[in-house]
């Protein structure tokens, strides 16, 4: 494939570390939050301006230094990177408008320190994004994991510290004590940390030691929040809502199925995968992971803890359709990357928007909410549909390809675990949605009044919840560059 040279992942991941500087200077909020805007928007003109010389089949690499052969701190710009480049910079534009109507309208302290730490979680994701190698890879998953505790903790009270602590602990726990050590096997075994279309592990050792690399590898990047390392994200819902809603909905756990991703494709390669037999025990994780999550999500009244265990599930979808081996079915995983995104940070919004207008947390204290949020309530039941695989949401788009894709691996019990989970996620949205409009005049809650969030909290779940169906009827480009990316690695 032909390659090129270029500076512009390098200033993608800069331009909003060389921002922070000003927003801490600045006295004025208007002047911290202008500026956000201009970061945000810069860093996504940035990956745009790369997405027509990826969609030639062309990728754009740069290397920022070099410790040893096959060891560099380099990017590269491919269309799996671009797809998750593109979600996590665009949403970042949305969540910046989202975060003056929250936290202007709860009076938040610290605000200056927010929108930093909120800057540099968004070059470390784009850092993960662009990443050549397994360790430029790691080191911006680790910037990422130190950047986000700040927000984590943000509110300072002895929840959020607990909270705080339990975060750090299963995700640099694990980074630290699986994914670490079995980098330095692999450039051991190696010589190379360099992602390659067909992995680079073929061949260097015996399948017992590649089975329990594939296993460190794929729990230490723990960001994935596959079971039973998990806990951490329902304790950081914690968190302010824009926090839980780029941060836990798309950034920081994106970050790790999409480290998971480069690991089974650009580390072991969908042959060798085939070959040792590993997708069974790939599959089953994620399953587990989908069934238990999506059951659990079933029993919680805290809307936002409702959404986290759904996250959880929603992610493994993503590990389960690479997982599969099969065209369609790494088509689909790879697609619902961003069908999830642009559908779980409405969800969110939505939640952030409720707690601002009513001060309500629990489900049971929103029945009839919709007479008074009639707009957040009918963008919550749009990507509500979107998580669940309902037309006419580019979710439906996703998981259509994912049942494709078991079909065409043979798996007949993972179509069985995708529609059975679907409903599971209609089970525990839908109520919700009804409650919502079509209670009994005894049971509302609220007043027929309408009255919503502020504008800067309506209009950006109003935005997202559009693009959830656009993203049906136009996939592009992020169904492009998926199929792209899985005729890259397999060829067909």
């Amino acid at each position: 494939m032909e390659t090129i040279t270029s500076i512009k992942p390098l200033l993608a991941v800069l331009v909003s570390l060389l921002v922070t500087p000003i927003l801490v200077s600045s006295r004025a909020s208007n002047v911290r939050e202008g500026w956000t805007f201009v970061a945000a928007t810069a860093k996504f003109l940035i990956v745009l301006s790369m997405l027509p010389t990826i969609l030639k089949g062309t990728e754009i690499v740069y290397t920022v230094v070099e410790f040893l052969p096959g060891a560099a701190i380099k990017f590269r710009v491919d269309a799996l990177g671009m797809l998750f480049a593109i979600v996590s910079s665009s949403l970042w534009i949305v969540t910046s408008a989202y975060s003056i109507g929250y936290m202007r309208g709860l009076k938040e302290h610290s605000q200056t320190r927010y929108f930093c730490f909120f800057a540099f979680a968004l070059s470390s994701t784009i850092g993960v994004a662009f990443s050549a190698n397994l360790l430029t890879l790691y080191l911006f998953y680790e910037m990422l994991s130190l950047a986000t505790y700040p927000l984590v903790t943000h509110h300072q009270d002895l929840e959020a510290r607990s909270s705080g602590r339990k975060y750090l602990l299963y995700i640099m726990g694990t980074s630290i004590g699986l994914a670490l050590p079995a980098m330095l096997i692999c450039y051991n075994l190696a010589g190379t940390l360099e992602f390659s279309k067909q992995g680079f592990l073929a061949g260097t050792a015996s399948k017992p030691l590649l089975g329990l690399l594939l296993f460190m590898l794929i729990f230490g990047f723990a960001k994935a929040a596959i079971m039973p390392l998990h806990a951490w994200l329902p304790a950081a819902m914690v968190a302010p809502t824009p926090v839980s809603a780029l941060l836990h909905a798309v950034a920081v756990v994106k970050v790790g199925v999409f480290s998971v991703v480069r690991v089974l494709t650009g580390v072991f390669g969908t042959n060798l995968l085939l070959s040792l037999d590993f997708s069974p025990f790939i599959i089953f994780v994620a399953s587990v992971t989908i069934l238990v999550g999506s059951f659990i999500a079933l029993t919680q009244d805290n809307l936002k803890r409702l959404l986290a265990f759904s996250t959880i599930a929603q992610l493994s979808y993503i590990v389960l359709g690479v997982g599969l081996l099969s065209p369609k079915g790494m088509i689909g995983g790879i697609v619902h990357i961003a069908m999830h995104a642009f559908g779980k940070i409405t969800l969110f919004f939505c939640a952030g928007a409720i707690f601002v207008a009513t001060g309500k947390k629990n489900i049971s204290e929103m029945i009839g909410i919709g007479r008074r949020m009639p707009v957040t309530m009918a963008a919550f039941f749009i990507a509500a549909l979107s998580i669940t695989g309902v037309p006419p949401c580019g979710g439906f788009l996703s998981k259509w390809y994912l049942v494709l894709g078991s079909l065409e691996a043979h798996q007949i019990a993972i179509l069985v675990v995708l529609l059975f989970s679907s409903l599971l996620n209609a089970c525990y949205f839908m109520p919700i949605v009804y409650k919502a409009f079509f209670c009994r005049p005894e049971e509302a809650m609220f007043k027929n009044t309408v009255q919503e969030a502020p504008l800067f909290c309506v209009v950006p779940l109003v935005v997202t919840a559009l693009i959830s169906i656009i993203l049906l009827f136009y996939p592009q480009p992020f169904f492009r560059l998926a199929s792209m990316m899985v005729h890259s690695i397999t060829g067909t």
